[in-house]
């Protein structure tokens, strides 16, 4: 629908926020569990879980639109879509997504308003800045809600064999951790680091879409994918090669294969753990994999996969990695249970 015109005289802060919230605050949080039919304790712990802070009992925060959200969960929840025991599980996981989205586009917005500030002066005028938000909101909706759509198409399959709460498969967990980034980013200024934060995600979100993997997350020096046994090997292969350049610090890979919990876009499995053990023990630019992992893609002639020295690591006494290059036409055949003890070194 059309945004609203703000009243004449208005502020524009004040008219900023409502263009946001679709409407002026007006309720407080009990008025607001009253109109949709929520218990206020419910109301409050999906608040919570959305990622907001409390709202005191009488302070008016709230708009039409908090309603009418909270009146949409009632009838899902109703109609059977929504368990009552997963609701704030659900808020919680479309709260930490879109919080990041949110400071994402502002970032965005923020430096967009800068170029157009005009000679002398320092910062935007809150008008200018309104009537951008009011004319980037409706295309920033259409594109959320196409890329929302998509990705639904993209998991179509499970729609038709629903896993319930949680889907167990058998999966490859792979991280892909830059190296020294904390020391290195002491020496960077804020714009710096961003640009090689923003490189990194963008690299990497690149090379595993590519070869049919699933980002999960990154956290600033590193990004946890899932992905088939094979298309794995390409992602932690061609990581390295693709993020490699003479001013950005080393990448490392590491990967394990297993049973694997998905839940609300989240992944749950020992293996998760094991794939950060091995990226931590990996030498800068090499890519690491479990035993599981390394069965499944060594008899494959573009990969050459070597066994390496057991290593006890936090969680894991004896743990075995294997070293995955790719073949090249010179390699001599494999020995069974040959260790590449030269190509690597783990102390």
């Amino acid at each position: 629908m059309d945004d609203p015109a703000p009243p004449p005289g208005d502020d524009p802060r004040d008219a900023l926020e409502r263009l946001l919230l679709d409407g002026p605050r007006r309720y407080t949080r009990l008025q607001v569990a009253e109109m949709s039919g929520l218990a206020p304790e419910r109301t409050q712990r999906l608040w919570r879980a959305l990622g907001f802070p409390d709202a005191a009992d009488d302070d008016p925060v709230f708009t039409d639109a908090d309603v009418e959200a909270l009146a949409v969960l009632t009838r899902l929840i109703d109609s059977g879509f929504v368990d009552p025991s997963t609701e704030a599980s659900i808020a919680r996981a479309m709260g930490q997504s879109l919080s990041r989205l949110a400071d994402w586009q502002t970032d965005m917005l923020a430096d967009s308003l800068a170029r157009t500030v005009g000679p002398g002066e320092r910062t935007v005028s809150p008008e200018v800045a309104v009537e951008a938000a009011r004319e980037l909101l409706p295309k920033l909706r259409q594109v959320l809600d196409y890329v929302w759509r998509r990705h639904l198409a993209a998991n179509a399959g499970r729609l038709v064999t629903p896993g319930g709460q949680g889907d167990r498969r058998e999966l490859t967990v792979g991280f892909a951790d830059l190296v020294g980034y904390t020391s290195r980013s002491r020496g960077m200024g804020g714009r710096e680091l961003g640009a090689m934060v923003e490189d990194f995600e963008s690299i990497a979100a690149s090379v595993i879409a590519r070869h049919h993997g699933r980002v999960v997350k990154t956290v600033g020096d590193g990004v946890l994918f899932t992905a088939a046994p094979v298309d794995a090997a390409e992602i932690g292969l061609a990581l390295p090669d693709a993020w490699s350049a003479p001013e950005r610090p080393l990448l490392r890979v590491g990967a394990g294969f297993g049973a694997v919990l998905t839940r609300l876009g989240d992944i749950y499995s020992p293996v998760v753990n094991l794939a950060s053990r091995l990226t931590s023990i990996a030498r800068p630019g090499t890519f690491l994999v479990d035993r599981e992992l390394a069965h499944r893609i060594r008899d494959l002639p573009e990969y050459r996969v070597r066994p390496l020295r057991r290593v006890s690591v936090r969680g894991y006494d004896h743990l075995q990695p294997w070293l995955v290059r790719r073949r090249r036409a010179d390699d001599a055949p494999d020995p069974d249970g040959g260790y590449d003890e030269d190509a690597f070194d783990l102390e």
